[in-house]
């Protein structure tokens, strides 16, 4: 009974390493957000340098997280109605992305380069889940992938942010993200 309780103790202890190999991660991923109206003469632009994130390298999935207070925008002012009348970040104070590469099983991540990714899943925002599509990158360095690169557009009214009549002409309807990531190994515990 001590040698199957050991055998099973090891191949859990072998799995978990296996596993964590397989992946990697960043706790400093860099998320940039710009809804600057095209008429407008203010910017209103933030970045989070904060964002975490993992790629299973069997799988393709992927996911981040991001506190929304961890947002800075130029203007201190900018930055208290961002979280205090926009994303509601006392509230909703995160927000989050899963989902997976869709042409994951076209890719050859063994091999070093710069490699075209299409990614889908949901994202989270203001308590409210969307289904988005995004184009990156992602580098391959040394057999693993060591960053990642995409950008992308959301809707504000589609995560229930809404703009004030008196701010209309300097936020934009429409947010540009942009995301940046550099990826290392996931060790085991």
């Amino acid at each position: 009974m001590k040698k199957l309780a050991l055998l099973i103790t090891t191949f859990m202890f072998i799995a978990g390493i296996t596993t964590a190999q397989n992946r990697v991660f960043t706790k400093t991923g860099k998320i940039e957000f710009d809804a600057t109206a095209p008429s407008s003469p203010e910017t209103i632009h933030a970045v989070n340098q904060k964002a975490t994130s993992v790629l299973d390298l069997e799988t393709g999935a992927m996911q981040f997280a991001v506190l929304m207070k961890a947002f800075h925008f130029e203007k201190a002012l900018m930055q208290e109605h961002f979280n205090e009348n926009y994303v509601e970040s006392d509230k909703f104070p995160k927000a989050d992305f899963k989902g997976s590469i869709s042409n994951f099983p076209e890719l050859n991540l063994s091999k070093d380069g710069m490699y075209d990714v299409s990614i889908k899943g949901t994202l989270t925002i203001h308590g409210v889940k969307k289904e988005v599509e995004a184009k990156g990158k992602l580098t391959v360095k040394g057999g693993s992938v060591t960053s990642g690169i995409s950008e992308f557009v959301i809707l504000l009214s589609d995560f229930n942010i809404e703009v004030p009549t008196l701010v209309r002409d300097k936020v934009n309807k429409e947010a540009k993200i942009t995301v940046k990531v550099d990826y290392e190994p996931m060790k085991s515990s």
